[in-house]
């Protein structure tokens, strides 16, 4: 039918103009939105707050569109997918009698907000469960959804929660194919633990297929509420109609710009696979626990569990002030989220696992954003992998890489800067984040060796010294025979390590002889990380100063 999805949706959506919000400012005499004319007072990020946002603000509407790899015309932005889900019901289901009403179908146990919606529609359930060992019952959801009368929606998550089974196979290709006149939604929520690709490509192929995303998941945003619907632009467009005029605050559209940076990507990355090798690390260790019979695998993250003697788990977790959600009633399961390595080891405890893991690792990031240059920095004091940094200064990104390697740390920088201008302000700006991550990571510097002393190569002798004392000062003497080292100015070779001494609270002292700038900067590097390796080096608690406090 070619009037789709106007013959799906409600009459009454079909029929109504959409309310008109101008939304955004422009460079017009704004006099039509009843707005104050002045900007809050003075408080830093408050530039506009005083004009309503556009309903769906493009440079937000765009990074998304990016990164979930789709047209922007095929993105609806919301207050999380759970938004998605409730306009979909608003849009699309009728209310009416029993028999006569529209219908959504899902697949218990699965996320309780799609029937919760439908039931503040008024719209009808249709649950064709999943089987016992939780994956879809494939012939009875087609065979069930090919018979229902007024069937609107069929709701998949996939990875499933509580279950975190994920499809693998051509289930969603053949509810597409099958039900041209229902929406086949697809939440995937948890898409970035599974391992498996995503459906919103797939848009193009089949224009009632319908793609859930949330930031609050792998993008640490639940507090922000950001979400996305991604469908064929008619759907998206009705959807529109239904969607309030500014969903989407002026903070939250920069907070998500913000931690979606690109060069934040690369932490984002590093954050996911410890997050991955958790789940791993919580799958074995949980089946040892006497509280547990089964741990199902999961695609997700956090893992279902199917527990012994639960009131004794739940006093023992309630003692140790340890929440996990209970499905006891619904489904005879519990779900434990996957948490930090250190959160994680308090919760194994809690399950009666003794855990051998010793001090929490030391890690610290910085992200720093300027007119000149949005960097992310990600280290680890207690890694050694991985070790990655791009910053668009190709012997920069190998010195930096040298750095974290002879200093036995993992490091993971990316920079976007404006190297159409010069180097310097990237070479700067990273260097300066790289110190406050150090910093952040060092912590109070409990157990930390403080010094450290070196650095031969070649014809060249860097000799350096450091101390985490908490007072920035650096002396450099040396005098390189060329300017540059590859597009590496060598005048800023000393200005990296006054950055990093200032901001990571270090004395740094260096004397640099040679022949060749090359390896006279290099030798520098590795010099410096040299020295800073045992002053890094953890060995006990103590703080290594007379006065108990560096």
């Amino acid at each position: 039918m070619t009037d789709f999805p106007l013959n799906i949706t409600r009459k009454a959506i079909a029929a109504f103009d959409a309310y008109s919000a101008r939304g955004g400012a422009t460079g017009a005499l704004h006099l039509d939105a009843n707005e104050s004319p002045y900007a809050p007072p003075p408080v830093k990020g408050a530039a506009g707050f005083n004009r309503y946002p556009e309903q769906q603000p493009p440079a937000l509407r765009a990074r998304l569109a990016d990164l979930y790899g789709v047209p922007a015309d095929r993105i609806m932005v919301g207050r999380g997918a759970d938004e998605a889900i409730e306009v979909l019901l608003r849009t699309f289901c009728e209310e009416g009698p029993e028999g006569n009403k529209d219908y959504i179908l899902i697949c218990s146990p699965t996320f309780g907000y799609y029937e919760t919606c439908a039931q503040i529609q008024g719209a009808g359930i249709i649950d064709v469960p999943l089987k016992a060992d939780y994956t879809w019952n494939n012939a009875a959801i087609l065979e069930t959804a090919k018979a229902a009368k007024n069937l609107k929606a069929v709701f998949i998550c996939t990875p499933n929660n509580p279950t975190g089974t994920a499809i693998e196979d051509d289930l969603v290709e053949r509810l597409c194919e099958t039900l041209p006149n229902t929406l086949i939604c697809v939440d995937e929520a948890y898409q970035e633990f599974s391992g498996r690709p995503s459906y919103a490509p797939k848009i193009t192929q089949y224009r009632n297929l319908v793609v859930m995303r949330t930031l609050s998941k792998a993008y640490a945003l639940a507090g922000v509420r950001g979400g996305v619907a991604i469908a064929d632009p008619a759907v998206i467009n009705i959807m529109l109609k239904v969607l309030p005029p500014y969903p989407i605050a002026r903070p939250v559209e920069n907070a998500i710009l913000n931690a979606l940076a690109p060069a934040a990507m690369a932490t984002h990355a590093a954050r996911l696979d410890e997050w991955l090798a958790e789940r791993e690390r919580m799958f074995t260790e949980l089946q040892k626990s006497p509280y547990i019979a089964k741990v199902w695998p999961s695609r997700a993250n956090f893992l279902l569990i199917d527990v012994l003697n639960d009131d004794a788990l739940m006093r023992e977790l309630n003692r140790r002030q340890v929440k996990i959600r209970d499905y006891r009633s619904s489904t005879g399961h519990m779900r434990i989220s996957i948490g930090s390595p250190s959160e994680n080891t308090i919760a194994l405890e809690a399950f009666g696992i003794t855990q051998d893991a010793g001090p929490e690792d030391r890690i610290g990031e910085m992200h720093r954003k300027t007119k000149e240059t949005d960097i992310s920095v990600r280290v680890n004091l207690d890694k050694t992998t991985p070790i990655k940094a791009d910053t668009g200064i190709g012997f920069y990104d190998h010195m930096l890489e040298a750095f974290a390697k002879h200093s036995g740390i993992s490091l993971v920088m990316s920079c976007k800067g404006d190297l159409e201008i010069d180097a310097h302000h990237t070479i700067e700006d990273c260097a300066l984040a790289l110190g406050t991550a150090l910093q952040d990571a060092l912590g109070d510097k409990a157990g930390a060796g403080r010094f450290g002393f070196v650095m031969p190569m070649d014809e060249t002798q860097a000799r350096v010294a450091v101390d985490l004392s908490g007072r920035p000062a650096m002396t450099f003497k040396g005098v390189f025979p060329t300017d540059h080292a590859g597009t590496f100015p060598a005048e800023m070779c000393p200005h990296v390590f006054e950055s990093l001494s200032q901001t990571m609270g270090a004395a740094i002292q260096i004397e640099v002889e040679g022949e060749n700038t090359h390896h006279m900067i290099e030798a520098v590097f590795k010099g410096v990380a040299r020295a800073l390796k045992p002053a890094f080096a953890r060995n006990g608690d103590e703080i290594a100063s007379t006065k108990g406090v560096i």
